[in-house]
């Protein structure tokens, strides 16, 4: 089965097809000729997703699916939640990002967040979510060199270690991403 992916995050990429261990042709934007940036403009996750999905099925006809993260940390009200990439600006720079959150948490005592992924499928014109949650905590200051985004300051919950200091191998088996991902093979192998 061939299926965009609608992403231009080549760590996504990469991510999405080691998890998905060959069982679907993967396609990218670049692939299907889409160099536009699609538009992000929902204010949840989940309507990110569905965007980005019905864009590319829209303009472009293809069955795809796309998603979207975002880390949500309790004693900020959820955010930065569907602000993520862009927390600390338009820039999107994930130093920028870890810092101004680090600095929005100083001094206080609950950590606790999360990682929450909504992939968006549609196929032969019917529409599927699938979320993945990965619970855990952002730490005092970054560690590691693994991951991309906020992976250096979360720890997930049953280890003491940031995604950024976990290998791949297990960062693929217990992320907020690999989870979703997880929920969507599953269903695509149900109707094969």
């Amino acid at each position: 089965m061939k299926l965009v992916f609608a992403s231009n995050n080549k760590n996504k990429i990469k991510e999405i097809q080691s998890i998905l261990n060959g069982s679907i042709e993967l396609l990218s934007l670049e692939e299907i000729g889409c160099f536009e940036e699609i538009p992000e403009t929902a204010e949840t996750i989940e309507g990110n997703a569905i965007l980005k999905a019905n864009y590319v099925t829209e303009k472009y006809g293809y069955n795809c699916f796309a998603d979207d993260t975002g880390l949500e940390v309790a004693a900020l009200n959820g955010e930065p939640g569907v602000y993520s990439a862009r927390y600390a600006g338009e820039q999107k720079n994930a130093d920028d990002n870890m810092n101004k959150l680090l600095k929005a948490l100083k001094g206080e005592e609950n950590r606790n967040a999360q990682f929450k992924t909504v992939i968006a499928l549609n196929l032969n014109g019917e529409q599927h979510l699938f979320t993945g949650l990965a619970k855990g905590k952002i730490t005092l200051q970054k560690s590691g060199n693994y991951g991309f985004g906020y992976d250096p300051i979360f720890q997930p919950e049953n280890y003491s270690e940031t995604f950024a200091e976990l290998s791949a191998e297990i960062k693929n088996k217990i992320s907020h991403r690999a989870k979703a991902t997880e929920q969507l093979i599953d269903f695509l192998n149900s109707i094969k």
